[in-house]
């Protein structure tokens, strides 16, 4: 997925996501468009329709839309005079459209609920400026329909908060007004050795906003060649920016890594990985690592890396209390982007509300060779293998933004760095590989600093060496180094670190890292 040619002037960055279609109008498939409109019908619509062999959607649009250049269809902008609910002045919410067009060509529909019943919002060109796109909307079908839509919040209708836009992705912003990483709706055989598939919400039902109210409701229908499924989302702006999502999934056959509540970012490189080294910025990432709090109540740190090969991760748990791909440095001087600041993009946590039992926490990280890859996947797996028939209920909430509703009581960890191992100025007779993991946090900062600490260190694989732990005055905290010393295979090596007080309590949370050394021929 290509982002980086989809920046655009605005405050928002829009991601390139799977080829969009127009939806077709088979039976069973077509627009739902019920008499009256509830979560529990939107349900029984998503089984019903699980029950019948998928059709793929019509992807044919108009030839001049599909011919338009990057500049062109970027030339067509929203009508903030004709944003729905735009004529309602005590509404703090405004919902403007995507035009389909480019490589955007799988259309949505999208409904207003107004006291319970539907309305279809029709294809309108007025809602855009084609001025300058080369495009008449007058010549273009009135049930074209669109790509998909944009939220806009009071205090600044200027900037969109929330995105749907392709398959099932979605974005949102915090405080900072942000965009970064996305969410979607559900993965389907991500990280597998063949193709992943990407169903796609084909239609939507916004409820129109109460007066002066802070939050909305929307729905969605989502279809695909393995699964059906209805979503409830409620959407609160803020610091964190909060979506309850409520989940019904339809399996139409057997699902072999089913991916619930996923979340998808980009890691190029960082001080702790440098494989791709030859930008002149020392950090690029929408996220810097994977937070786990397990339903033991362990805080685990995954940093994220910048692989060779596709690799997965499971993180086996029970009822977990949540996980999310983190920004957690946000010191602009690591980064030195002024052009899409990375240092402000959100971190996305998910907390589970009900149907997370037995499974795991995936990580899939993928290679990418630059920064216009989102290459990041992390999802929860139950443990059992969905089959046709069942419904799968799950809710959770999601919080973007930089401010988590949920932190360890313990340090954290704050930076993980990587090099060349062995002590500075002496010959090197062997190879090995330094880490440096640095934790903060109030637990550390108070305790004086001839204060015994241990740092509990785990290696699959190989040996360490010169390991310490001394006080970091700079953050507050404390840094433990070591070097690991592997042996002849090439295949990855799991480090394991936490630091621990003299009663053998712990300190910190939980650094988890996958490190896989070089062939013993590139050992220097």
């Amino acid at each position: 997925m290509n982002r980086r040619d989809l920046l655009t002037a605005s405050s928002y960055l829009l991601a390139t996501l799977p080829l969009l279609g127009r939806a077709a109008t088979r039976p069973g498939s077509a627009p739902f468009e019920p008499k009256r409109f509830d979560y529990a019908a939107l349900k029984g619509h998503a089984r019903g329709l699980a029950e019948r062999p998928f059709v793929a959607p019509n992807l044919d649009i108009p030839r001049v839309l599909t011919a338009l250049d990057w500049d062109h269809y970027q030339a067509i902008r929203p009508d903030p005079a004709h944003a729905l609910w735009a004529d309602r002045r005590d509404s703090r919410f405004r919902a403007q459209f995507f035009h389909l067009g480019m490589q955007f060509r799988r259309s949505v529909h999208v409904y207003e609920v107004v006291d319970g019943l539907a309305h279809e919002v029709e294809y309108d060109p007025r809602r855009f400026d084609l001025s300058r796109s080369g495009i008449d909307g007058g010549k273009l079908p009135h049930d074209l329909g669109y790509a998909g839509f944009r939220l806009n919040f009071h205090g600044d209708f200027a900037r969109d908060v929330v995105a749907f836009l392709g398959a099932s992705y979605f974005r949102a912003v915090g405080g900072s007004l942000q965009y970064g990483l996305s969410a979607r709706g559900i993965a389907v055989d991500c990280g597998l050795p063949r193709a992943e598939e990407f169903p796609d919400f084909t239609t939507f039902w916004l409820e129109r906003p109460k007066p002066d109210t802070d939050s909305l409701t929307l729905y969605a229908l989502l279809d695909g060649p393995s699964v059906a499924g209805a979503y409830r989302f409620d959407i609160a702006p803020g610091e964190p920016l909060t979506m309850r999502v409520d989940v019904a999934l339809y399996p139409r056959k057997p699902i072999e890594r089913l991916g619930i509540a996923p979340l998808t970012s980009m890691f190029l490189v960082a001080p702790h990985d440098r494989r791709i080294g030859d930008d002149w910025r020392p950090a690029i990432h929408d996220s810097d690592g994977l937070a786990l709090w397990t339903g033991v109540g362990e805080w685990i740190w995954r940093p994220l890396v910048n692989s060779v090969d596709v690799r997965v991760n499971s993180f086996l748990d029970q009822t977990p209390r949540g996980f999310g791909l983190m920004q957690r440095d946000r010191d602009f001087e690591r980064y030195q982007d002024d052009g899409v600041f990375y240092d402000r993009r959100p971190s996305l946590w998910v907390e589970p509300l009900s149907g997370f039992g037995k499974g795991a926490v995936q990580l899939v990280e993928l290679p990418a060779p630059d920064e216009t890859r989102d290459n990041i996947v992390a999802y929860w797996k139950p443990e059992a293998t969905p089959q046709p028939g069942q419904e799968l209920l799950y809710s959770y909430r999601l919080y973007w933004g930089e401010k988590m509703p949920a932190t360890p009581p313990l340090a954290q960890v704050a930076m993980t760095w990587t090099g060349i191992g062995g002590p500075p100025g002496v010959t090197r007779t062997y190879f090995s590989w330094k880490f440096v993991v640095d934790f903060a946090g109030e637990a550390l900062a108070k305790l004086p600093r001839d204060t015994k600490i241990e740092p509990v260190i785990s290696i699959s694989r190989g040996r360490t060496e010169t390991v310490s732990a001394r006080p970091l005055d700079s953050i507050r905290g404390w840094r433990v180094m070591f070097d690991v010393v592997p042996d002849d295979s090439v295949e990855p090596i799991d480090l394991r670190v936490f630091l621990r007080d003299a009663k053998q309590q712990p300190l910190s949370e939980t650094w988890l890292y996958q490190w896989t050394p070089p062939p013993p021929a590139a050992r220097r």
